[in-house]
Order: C-alpha cells, then sequence, then structure tokens
C-alpha cells in the first residue's frame, strides 16, 4: 500500500522530500507552493517557486493560493481525500481546517533539534549561535510554531567552518530520507509520536537585512559564526575603499586566527582582520557584481594592505 498524499513547499529545500516521496511510490494528489513571484534584471517576469518547477516535471497537479485562510479553499484542500499532508518550508500558516483536512494530519519536516530554534530560520540561527549540532525533525502539526508532537530524529554535526548553504543542503537530503521513513511507519500505522519537552524553546527569527552587515568590533567567533551563517545568501558584507570609493564586499568564508587591533584592521597580507577579540582571516569573498573567489585571487585585483581597515 501507498498513501494519498499533498505536499506543500517551496523553496529548493523542500524538492528533494517531494522527489523522494514521489520515487517511494505514494500518490501525490496535488502540491501547493507559493505563488510565482517577479524575478530577473527588472523583476517583471514571473518565477515559479523550486517545488512548483519540480511538480510539473513530475506531471502532479500545482496549486498556488495566496492564503489558506478561505473557506472555498480549504474545501479545495478537504476535497483531495488525502491520507495526509506533509510540509516541507512552505511559507504559510496552516489554519485549523487545513490541518484536519486529512485524515491522519499533516507532518512537518523542521530543520532543528525542536523545541531549539523553532521559526523561520532555524539554520542560520543554529550556526549563529555557535551550535555544534542540529537535525531534521519529522513532527505532527498542531495550531502552534513548530509545537506539534515529534515522530522522527535525524542529527546532524555542524562543522567549526561549516556555511549555511553546505548545513542547508546536508539537512536537505537528511530530510528527505527521513520524511520517507515517516510516511513508511504511518502507512503500516508504527509512526510513535512523542511530546516536545518544556525546557529549551527558543525561536529562529527571520535574518534581518541589518544582520548582513559585519560588526567588527564583535568577538572573533560571533563574527565567524555569522558570516558563515549567512554564507551564501544573503551574504555577511563589509565596505572596502577601491580607487577612493566605497565599494561593498561580501565575504562568504572565514577561518578564526590570531592577532589584535583596531576592529576591522588587516592585519597582515593574508587578510586576517582585527575584531572586537581576536581575529578573522578571509577566505573567499565576492565584489558587487562579481562571482566568489578566493581571498588570494581578490588580491590580485585590489591592494588592500597591512593597516587597512575595513568598514
Amino acid at each position: 500500500m501507498t498513501l494519498r498524499l499533498i505536499f506543500m513547499g517551496t523553496p529548493d529545500f523542500s524538492v528533494p522530500t517531494l522527489r523522494a516521496l514521489h520515487a517511494a511510490g505514494h500518490e501525490i494528489a496535488a502540491v501547493y507552493s507559493q505563488p510565482p513571484r517577479p524575478a530577473g534584471r527588472r523583476g517583471l517576469e514571473l518565477t515559479p517557486s523550486p517545488v512548483h518547477r519540480a511538480a510539473e516535471g513530475l506531471g502532479i497537479d500545482v496549486r498556488t493560493p495566496v492564503s489558506l485562510k478561505g473557506e472555498a479553499e480549504q474545501q479545495a484542500f478537504a476535497a483531495l481525500d488525502a491520507d495526509a499532508a506533509v510540509v516541507v518550508a512552505y511559507g504559510l500558516l496552516l489554519p485549523k481546517p487545513i490541518l484536519e483536512g486529512t485524515r491522519l494530519g499533516c507532518f512537518n519536516g523542521h530543520a532543528s533539534l525542536l523545541p531549539r530554534w523553532r521559526g523561520a530560520a532555524p539554520i542560520q540561527r543554529a550556526i549563529m549561535a555557535g551550535d555544534a549540532e542540529t537535525g531534521m525533525m519529522v513532527m505532527k502539526m498542531d495550531v502552534g510554531l513548530d509545537t506539534g508532537p515529534v515522530a522522527l530524529t535525524a542529527r546532524v554535526a555542524i562543522g567549526p567552518d561549516m556555511t549555511g548553504g553546505e548545513l542547508h543542503d546536508r539537512l536537505s537530503e537528511a530530510g528527505a530520507a527521513l520524511m520517507v521513513e515517516a510516511m513508511a511507519k504511518l502507512e503500516r500505522g508504527e509512526l510513535a509520536l512523542s511530546p516536545q519537552p518544556a525546557d529549551g524553546v527558543t525561536y529562529a527569527k527571520k535574518i534581518d537585512k541589518a544582520e548582513a552587515r559585519i560588526d567588527w568590533a564583535r568577538p572573533a567567533r560571533e563574527v565567524h559564526d555569522a558570516i558563515r551563517a549567512l554564507s551564501p545568501a544573503p551574504g555577511a558584507w563589509c565596505e572596502i575603499m577601491v580607487n577612493s570609493k566605497a565599494e561593498r564586499l561580501k565575504v562568504l568564508r572565514t577561518t578564526l586566527s590570531h592577532g589584535a587591533g583596531q576592529p576591522g584592521k588587516v592585519l597582515d597580507d593574508d587578510l586576517a582582520i582585527a575584531c572586537g577579540d581576536g581575529a578573522v582571516r578571509l577566505v573567499e569573498v565576492q565584489r558587487a557584481g562579481g562571482k566568489p573567489m578566493t581571498a588570494r585571487d581578490f588580491l590580485r585585483g585590489v591592494r588592500l594592505a597591512r593597516g587597512d581597515r575595513l568598514s
């Protein structure tokens, strides 16, 4: 037997789970995704989400409602007569009629070790906090924000220099395998649920644009963790002077280094930068309008010498 499922997701992160459930033989009655958004240089072309495109490639019907609060949308959801819904980074809150609109409920793939990092940006917040471990969890959704009982967990180590992009990809693949396991257990009536602990609750608020600007006055460990958490997108940045003009520079990779000086000061010829306590070394950067490059290649085109200062 297989399950009749509704899949709800939007970004690249969700695509491996959709593909894995389809490959496992489950019937995907419909895919729900965020509506196409303006894209391109002028923002004139509406572009479907990664999940939308993947679903069309698999021949699955795609629905892109702006909201699920209306009675008509809720009735259309229930009319799919699904056994369960699988939700991975969908981007809309599910009202109670949607949560109750399938036979067995809605199951979410969440990228943290709940109850730590409930909310919108668990991958970035875990790295920013210096966590050594995170994971994927499958939980049954309720009306709270990531508060439902947990079914399965896959733990993933966070390396000391791992970026948000690298952790994103590892969790995405782990989450796909975990959800396939969860749906197999659900189909057999063997999916056990455990309530989340009351202690250890933290919230992963959405990344604010202002957080992307590097604050060199912070300790080196915090600067390093913030830079790698935001790499590759939106990308932590600072300003450098090129031909007497300020230019934005994205910093995509760093390592912890040694040295001391005024925050933002270049300490040596290998781009060790002083922080409020300690230093970080730039490893990979990206100039405005350019491609990512190593710090060594960057120095071939820009003069940034010992004693210069990054703002």
